[in-house]
């Protein structure tokens, strides 16, 4: 989703709050065709938020399609002037219905491979190695005579390595270096800092401000920073599963679920703050986000608040 203005999106909330109600009259109807019309941003956001076919009247629609063409054609130019500004903004103010997982560094475009929202995807190296990028990867592919050596830019990988290759395989993220020591592991980016959780064997781990490394065991799971690395910890249970289309939560908090979730949902997913440390056990399909989203209820006490099929949030139960 492009970015647009606060102003704009709550302007577009509101009017699509004001539609979907079944209440709105002529005149509101006439008002919302005037403001759609007055500003291409305005033709912008109500197109990203999915409603304009489905709102727009029969003796209306040359007025709003001649706004949704003015924002077709100005629409590089409103992304330069509002790239920086509309997200400062978005983060000042609290409202982030812009896809902000899907505002991705340049750098993962330009990788050998890489996976959008909601994708996976199987790779087979040159070496007979296996590797499964999750949704939002990029990874870099670099082998030369001396070693097998793969560059996580961001998201999440599965390697399972091939043997009868003696040149040492490697993983390299800003964090550190891991060397696979015949071995079924996982990698993922999160921020600042590399998790690495060993499903078989074991893998030589090392900060890359760091001489000392380690050497952590199946079933284990670290967290590396550029000087540091984490105690070890039981791995999760199903850390893999999303490679099967299933996401398996063991006490894990709310927040943590929704925003993998939403690594696989279009549109915005949020939930209340309130609700982020409440803890979930369970399986939920990564593949039918709906139907995850619908397996929380019962569960706990929130409710699912939707506006059209592009804003979802979780939110409290009403007492």
């Amino acid at each position: 989703m492009s970015q647009v203005s606060a102003r704009a999106l709550d302007e577009a909330i509101a009017w699509q709050l004001c539609l979907d109600s079944g209440d709105a009259n002529d005149q509101q109807r006439h008002e919302f065709n005037l403001w759609l019309a007055a500003h291409p941003e305005h033709a912008l956001v109500w197109r990203q938020l999915g409603g304009i076919d489905q709102q727009l009247s029969p003796a209306t629609q040359p007025m709003a399609r001649r706004a949704l063409l003015q924002g077709t054609n100005t629409r590089r130019r409103s992304l330069r002037r509002l790239g920086g500004s509309a997200l400062g903004l978005f983060l000042a103010t609290g409202v982030t219905l812009v896809l902000l997982a899907q505002q991705r560094p340049l750098g993962d475009y330009l990788a050998d491979y890489h996976t959008a929202g909601g994708e996976q995807r199987e790779v087979l190296l040159a070496d007979r190695s296996q590797v499964r990028l999750n949704s939002l990867s990029a990874l870099d592919v670099e082998f030369d005579t001396n070693e097998r050596r793969l560059v996580l830019h961001s998201g999440e990988i599965l390697i399972q390595t091939a043997k009868g290759d003696t040149r040492p395989f490697v993983v390299e993220t800003p964090q550190g270096r891991l060397q696979a020591l015949g071995t079924r592991f996982l990698v993922r980016r999160e921020g600042d800092s590399t998790e690495l959780i060993v499903l078989q064997s074991a893998v030589a781990a090392r900060p890359s401000s760091s001489a000392q490394e380690r050497i952590v065991r199946s079933g284990e799971r670290v967290y590396m920073d550029r000087q540091h690395l984490s105690d070890s910890s039981p791995a999760p249970i199903g850390a893999d599963a999303w490679s099967r289309g299933m996401l398996v939560a063991d006490d894990l908090p709310l927040e943590q679920l929704i925003e993998q979730i939403g690594e696989y949902r279009s549109g915005y997913l949020g939930l209340d703050p309130s609700l982020a440390d409440l803890r979930i056990s369970g399986s939920f399909p990564l593949h039918d986000t709906d139907k995850a989203l619908a397996a929380l209820p019962p569960s706990l006490p929130v409710r699912i608040e939707r506006i059209g099929s592009w804003w979802t949030r979780v939110v409290p139960v009403e007492n």
